[in-house]
């Protein structure tokens, strides 16, 4: 298939559906650089801002491991691995798998997030990055916000949104969506999360909104003015990607940066 005619149509399409989505005020004020973190240190941890994800839940993040081996720095890059599990005796997960947040660390409200990464492919994995709202109990309050899931090699990802409100799969504007990336190369992704509407870019193109109901405060279809917490993560299997297929070398998740700007 010539990929060009079929990227522009994508293109075209998503560029239609965020003008048909313009009932919102633009705020014209420019992006500012509030903080980031380019891994240019031997330490992922030593700024105090990131630590390693617990294990928790039967689904999504159950192959979650602190061993030490699973997360790198190198060359300006955090990388994050998956492994198959050799030695079932000291952890009885079949894979394992690293995934760092910012909980209890730092947090985000009102603005923009964007990251720089690669993630490499292999049946069954499920790279995610992510944001939940901070000192909420999911899914009676609060909400959550994923910025990217890429499932096996699939040459594109997600982007959804989660409340309390899309939970109870209320009729309402569409929560989730997908848009092609480079699958081999590295992605900038982003969501602005700053006002009545949230909106997706992949590598600058806009690529998904999501918009406030008017009188749905109790119904809590739009808790997103909340402080977040960023969860970046390497699973592999899981109800929503399947099973996963041996492999042999470890798959990786590159990091290359991670920003965020506010007005």
């Amino acid at each position: 298939m010539n990929m060009k005619p079929f990227t522009l149509l994508l293109f075209t399409l998503a560029l239609m559906s965020w003008g048909c989505s313009k009932k919102e005020e633009v705020n014209e004020k420019p992006w500012k650089l509030v903080w980031e973190d380019n891994f240019d240190r031997n330490d992922i941890f030593s700024t105090g801002v990131w630590t390693k994800m617990n294990r928790w839940g039967d689904n999504c993040c159950n192959t979650m491991s602190k061993d030490p081996s699973l997360f790198e720095i190198k060359d300006g890059k955090m990388i994050l691995l998956g492994v198959t599990n050799k030695d079932l005796t000291k952890d009885p997960s079949p894979y394992l798998t690293a995934g760092v947040w910012t909980k209890e660390k730092k947090f985000f409200q009102k603005g923009k997030i964007e990251v720089r990464c690669k993630l490499e492919g292999t049946q069954g994995a499920w790279p995610a990055i992510w944001l939940v709202t901070k000192d909420t109990k999911w899914p009676e309050e609060g909400g959550e916000i994923d910025l990217i899931e890429r499932l096996n090699y699939d040459p594109f990802v997600y982007h959804t949104v989660h409340s309390p409100f899309t939970y109870k799969k209320k009729a309402g504007p569409k929560n989730s969506t997908s848009f092609p990336i480079n699958p081999d190369d590295y992605n900038t992704y982003a969501v602005d999360f700053e006002g009545d509407v949230i909106r997706f870019y992949v590598n600058g193109l806009p690529s998904f909104v999501y918009s406030r109901m008017p009188g749905k405060e109790s119904e809590k279809q739009f808790p997103f003015d909340l402080p977040f917490y960023l969860i970046i993560d390497m699973q592999l299997g899981g109800e929503w990607v399947g099973e996963v297929k041996p492999f042999d070398k470890p798959v990786r998740m590159y990091i290359d940066w991670v920003r965020f700007y506010q007005r």
